[in-house]
């Protein structure tokens, strides 16, 4: 079972960015899936953005052309590059990972993201 721990999140302003990470404790080369989903008060977890073993990546249309997934195998760490951040992508993120097609997800705790002026 791999552990995540998310990181990056903070406060920032309209049309600012920010960088996530999601450290795993273990190798996440050729990893079924990885991605990132976000909840915001009073609303449903939400699919963001996914990664797979063979780095094809698809992303929500609210975030496509301002947020981009990445992973660094050597680093055992999944990424998400926000930018031209909007009040709307306040949230708590989460990062999730399936080693397998048919395992379990795990996840991270989650990171805070506060866009505001």
């Amino acid at each position: 079972q791999v552990q995540l721990v998310e990181s990056g999140g903070g406060l920032v302003q309209p049309g600012g960015s920010l960088r996530l990470s999601c450290a795993a404790s273990g190798s996440i080369f050729n990893a079924y899936a990885m991605g990132w989903y976000r909840q915001a008060p009073g609303k449903q977890r939400e699919l963001v953005t996914t990664i797979d073993s063979r780095g094809s990546t698809d992303y929500a249309d609210s975030v496509k052309g301002r947020f981009t997934i990445s992973r660094d195998n050597k680093a055992n760490t999944l990424y998400l590059q926000m930018n031209s951040l909007k009040p709307e992508d306040t949230a708590v993120y989460y990062c999730s990972l399936k080693k397998w097609s048919w395992s379990p997800p795990s996840w991270g705790q989650g990171t805070q993201v506060t866009v505001s002026s």
